[in-house]
């Protein structure tokens, strides 16, 4: 017990392998979620400045058609001198301040360098406006055959060009940051899913493992002590589990092997002790028996022989006195047959002197049952084995006469290297229980002091089967015997 007590415990025990699986577990699925909440607040942030940009292009668009606008309507009334052509014109030169300023503003929100930009078309638009096309319509109004020379022309097309040029360059940076922010949206959402993947694969791997180890180190050795509890619940206390266990497992496999052993000492301290009891009671019987036999019975034979020979010697003028004798011989006959009746039932000297084939014999012809007694011996039986099975049949003959109310008992004894098997059954009502009555449970006792096991088969109006496998007592105990024969009444 000491040795076991200062076996060193496992480093850890189960239930801190169970909360260091949780938290890794734990930690995992946080990362794997910390990750995911990254990288969709990163989706949504891109998608907000992907919303930007569309009404940042869209500013753009809006500003460049105005320019265009300006240009178109400009040069057909200058070409066809129609003031109709002047209404785009218009509506251009008035929403241009206010389209840029949008444009600047969204453009400032969204990217400094955009804002730069639009800051040169803004200019460069107004400067258009005021210093170019403002000054040609005017002088085409005044004048309507003027036309404008081929030097102002030229410088309007490079005006214009100009403006377009620094919208299709807003518009491709533009473009631009949309491509490189689609870029890392879509290398976040691979790393996301990547990351994912990973997390779930690691997550079903420390699941699948755990699992496992608590199928192999916990589910397992719980099952098998499950198992080797029930067969020792049966009765099979040399059952022992390996004690292979880690932890909190190690320590109920110890401890179950422990109470196995002291279940075990228990019970074979109580066998022995059972068979003490038995053993003693069977002796404190045979003496019994032999101090009636050879002492009272003696004496009373000796007194009955002797009041015969009074009533011989009394003269026939004294018939009264006689016939006093002669009753007082006679009860005291009745008086000896009585005595040996009773001492054959505290132990039958038969048993002793003539071994079981005899004993049963002298039963058969006793019972109120006809008995029908086979047994099937290579040898004689121990002192102990004869007597548990002499009494065993004659309380089952007992019973099957006094409670089956039977016509009929079939006794049947056989022996191997390592029981001997005995069985009494009868036609009788059936209906009988084992557990009460002392006759049966005193049975029991002698037949589990010796080691054995009894059962009673019992039907009601099938009749009783009583069978009674007791252990083979050891070769010292064994004298030659024989086998076949019947006995019948």
């Amino acid at each position: 017990m000491a040795a076991r007590r200062s076996r060193p415990r496992s480093r850890g025990g189960l239930t801190f392998r169970v909360a260091l699986a949780s938290a890794l577990l734990s930690v995992l699925i946080a990362g794997v979620f910390a990750v995911l909440v990254g990288a969709i607040t990163g989706m949504r942030d891109a998608a907000g400045l992907a919303r930007r940009s569309e009404q940042v292009l869209a500013a753009a668009n809006d500003l460049e058609r105005l320019v265009i606008d300006l240009e178109t309507g400009q040069r057909g009334f200058l070409i066809t001198h129609d003031a109709t052509f002047l209404q785009p014109w218009t509506n251009a030169r008035a929403s241009f301040d206010g389209q840029a300023a949008e444009l600047r503003r969204l453009a400032t929100a969204h990217r400094p360098e955009q804002a730069e930009r639009a800051d040169r078309i803004t200019r460069d638009g107004n400067s258009y406006i005021r210093d170019y096309s403002e000054p040609l319509v005017r002088a085409t109004k005044a004048d309507p055959a003027f036309v404008p020379t081929a030097t102002v022309s030229i410088e309007g097309k490079q005006r214009v060009d100009r403006i377009r040029g620094q919208f299709t360059r807003f518009v491709a940076y533009e473009h631009d940051l949309v491509a490189q922010r689609d870029a890392r949206s879509a290398e976040a959402a691979r790393g996301a899913v990547a990351v994912a993947v990973g997390g779930l694969t690691g997550s079903v791997l420390l699941i699948v493992g755990f699992s496992a180890y608590l199928t192999r180190g916990v589910v397992g050795p719980v099952r098998r002590t499950s198992v080797m509890a029930g067969e020792v619940a049966r009765g099979d206390l040399g059952v022992r589990m390996p004690e292979t266990g880690q932890a909190e497992i190690g320590d109920l496999q110890r401890a179950f092997n422990s109470m196995a052993r002291s279940l075990k000492k228990n019970r074979d301290e109580l066998t022995a002790s059972r068979a003490r009891v038995v053993a003693a009671g069977d002796a404190a019987r045979s003496r019994i028996e032999h101090d009636l036999h050879d002492g009272i019975q003696q004496h009373l034979v000796a007194l009955s022989l002797e009041l015969r020979m009074l009533e011989a010697d009394v003269p026939p003028s004294q018939e009264a006195i006689k016939q006093r004798l002669s009753s007082s011989a006679g009860q005291m006959s009745e008086i000896v047959q009585e005595l040996r009746e009773i001492a054959h039932g505290i132990h039958p000297a038969v048993l002793t002197k003539g071994g079981l084939r005899a004993a049963l014999t002298a039963l058969a012809r006793r019972s109120a049952v006809p008995a029908d007694i086979r047994l099937c011996l290579d040898r004689r039986l121990g002192e102990h084995t004869d007597v548990a099975v002499y009494y065993v049949v004659c309380e089952a003959l007992t019973n099957a006469a006094k409670h089956a109310h039977a016509s009929a008992a079939q006794v049947e004894v056989t022996a191997d290297e390592t029981h001997v098997r005995l069985s009494v059954r009868d036609d009788g009502v059936g209906g009988a229980d084992p557990d009460r009555g002392s006759g049966l449970i005193g049975l029991r006792d002698r037949v589990e002091a010796l080691g054995g096991q009894i059962r009673v088969i019992s039907p009601p109006g099938g009749g009783t089967t009583l069978i009674a496998l007791l252990p083979s007592p050891p070769d010292d105990e064994r004298s030659a015997g024989a086998c076949g024969g019947a006995v019948e009444k």
